[in-house]
């Protein structure tokens, strides 16, 4: 599989993270089909087209921190974007059993099309 078709896979399935909720890298990977592959998440991400709308902010660490060092400015815009979704951001970090998206079954075979 190209790392495109991977990077589309990802993609496609940040875009479902609904607002008001999170994701880790390893569980986006795990969803998309790319079990043990949370760093091609994070390529993935940053790869991300400037013309495709994609809530990269929602997904974090897999103990619910932020990917970026607290205070930069990476880290601030991530906080505001999570903070406009109503995800409480402290300490550069989000609590996961309070934000952590738990899609199921049915939600997951219906939307990605891959």
């Amino acid at each position: 599989m190209t790392a495109q078709v991977n990077f589309q896979r990802i993609w496609q399935t940040v875009a479902l993270i609904p607002a008001g909720k999170v994701a880790s890298y390893g569980q986006i990977a795990d969803l998309a089909g790319l079990p043990g592959r949370a760093r091609l998440v994070g390529k993935a991400l940053g790869q991300v087209p400037d013309d495709m709308q994609l809530p990269w902010y929602r997904v974090l660490r897999s103990n619910g921190q932020l990917a970026f060092p607290n205070g930069s400015e990476q880290a601030k815009q991530q906080t505001g974007l999570l903070q406009e979704d109503n995800i409480v951001v402290f300490n550069n970090r989000v609590k996961l059993n309070e934000f952590k998206w738990q899609p199921d079954l049915a939600e997951i075979l219906w939307k990605l099309t891959f």
